[in-house]
């Protein structure tokens, strides 16, 4: 069960507005998985605080990326995680979308901990879909991974991380909205631009799959 844990502070992630800074072309997503799923191995708990540590510097993408991919693995399905998780990618997208340069969140934000077992087998489960996704990942078409693109990666999160909160009363139903900002955060890890096209495209099938669903539109 997501709780309060003990890390405190604020950790500033240093990325530049073109979301390329660091490696990020060198990584897929199975090396991200494998560093969270040896955090959660190392740690009792793990914080939001000590994820941000672990994804160290680097592009916008992971954090975009991290909680989504969290959100889509089995434990998705704690009562209350899907939302707070939104919240959490709210707060990056905000300030991705007024261009800072350090990303920051509130420290009652970064206290938050996870089971580091259940965190640990998460990941576990969702490896072998990252070593398929990562089949398929290459720098392309950059320029749609840049500003103000980027902005409107950001401004489209937002957006979806709304509907997350009356999604959690249907099942796993927010693992839709969640899948289009995963998609957005790979796609400026990875600096690929088709990928940014294609979460466009899921964004708003998503959004249009909650206006439905919800609004019996």
């Amino acid at each position: 069960m997501v709780q309060q844990g003990e890390n405190t502070g604020r950790h500033a992630a240093g990325a530049d507005t073109a979301g390329a800074q660091g490696s990020p072309s060198a990584e897929g997503l199975c090396d991200l998985l494998t560093m969270i799923d040896e955090l959660g191995d190392r740690q009792r708990n793990v914080s939001v605080h000590d994820i941000r540590e672990e994804i160290g510097e680097r592009s916008f993408g992971p954090f975009l990326l991290v909680p989504a991919v969290i959100e889509m693995s089995p434990i998705g399905g704690i009562p209350g995680l899907p939302t707070a998780l939104a919240v959490i990618i709210s707060l990056f997208a905000v300030q991705i979308l007024f261009g800072a340069q350090n990303l920051w969140l509130p420290q009652f934000v970064e206290k938050r901990t996870i089971d580091g077992k259940r965190l640990k087998s998460a990941m576990d489960t969702m490896m072998p879909v990252a070593r398929f996704i990562d089949r398929f990942l290459k720098p392309r078409l950059k320029w749609l991974t840049k500003p103000p693109w980027v902005q409107v990666a950001a401004a489209l999160s937002i957006l979806i991380c709304c509907t997350v909160p009356p999604l959690e009363l249907i099942p796993f139903a927010s693992t839709a909205p969640m899948g289009a900002i995963a998609l957005f955060g790979l796609s400026l890890m990875a600096r690929d631009g088709l990928l940014t096209v294609i979460a466009g495209l899921v964004s708003l099938s998503a959004i249009y799959l909650v206006y439905t669903v919800l609004l019996g539109g």
